[in-house]
């Protein structure tokens, strides 16, 4: 088994290697920061090109996700679309895919700073959600309990190795890594990040395998941006 299975806030779940959560009672895959359509928001803004290849490489790891956990729900955790413009320049394939994926599951956008309001790309979308115990909501909030968010896009490395993006997790805590292709990453050790998280917090490493290890352990300081 290559996912890290662990209990947060009564809910039993698991951080697998690709960077998305699964939740298998009741059905929940969670994915965070697709930002698609962000090399065509970069081009639009005359910035530097990049291969137009980061929304396929999204959303065929997410149908390789969806494919092996069966969920009835998927939950898009906030800048699912890298700004509107990006949201409506995606291509009749792209939009087909996202529909095919949606079918027979309950879709839900979580609204993001990046994210355009409701477009015509099915599911619902909400400021946040509550079940059970467990928040979703984009951005963790200062006093936030049983919350799970993504937004910072977390990275962190051991040494000899190159950072890896991974999920941040304490007690009160979990905070998702990017899933879009395209995305860069904060340390978990960033002031940014420290100043919301328990000094026990655990880093778990994207990569073949989930690996968890204390977030302090870990040696990638650098910032780079995040969006």
């Amino acid at each position: 088994m290559n996912d890290y299975a662990f209990t947060f806030c009564g809910a039993a779940v698991a951080a697998r290697p690709d960077g998305s959560l699964w939740w298998p009672v009741p059905r929940i895959l969670c994915v965070s920061d697709l930002h698609l359509g962000k090399s065509e928001r970069i081009a639009r803004r005359g910035g530097t090109l990049l291969p137009p290849y980061e929304t396929q490489d999204t959303l065929w790891r997410l149908d390789q996700a969806i494919s092996e956990t069966n969920p009835a729900t998927v939950i898009c955790l906030g800048d699912s679309f890298d700004d509107l413009g990006a949201a409506m320049a995606l291509s009749e394939d792209t939009r087909s895919t996202i529909f095919r994926l949606q079918a027979g599951r309950r879709w839900i956008w979580i609204e993001g700073n990046h994210d355009p309001g409701p477009v015509d790309l099915g599911g619902s979308h909400l400021d946040e959600l509550t079940i059970d115990q467990v928040t979703f909501r984009h951005i963790a909030l200062p006093d936030g309990r049983g919350e799970i968010s993504g937004h910072y896009h977390p990275k962190a490395a051991v040494p000899g190795t190159s950072p890896r993006k991974c999920f941040l997790k304490d007690d009160n805590r979990l905070i998702m890594p990017a899933f879009g292709a395209y995305t860069g990453g904060l340390s978990v050790n960033d002031a940014a990040l420290a100043d919301l998280m328990m000094p026990s917090a655990l880093a778990i490493l994207t990569g073949r395998r989930s690996i968890a290890l204390p977030a302090a352990a870990t040696t990638f300081r650098r910032q780079k941006r995040r969006h």
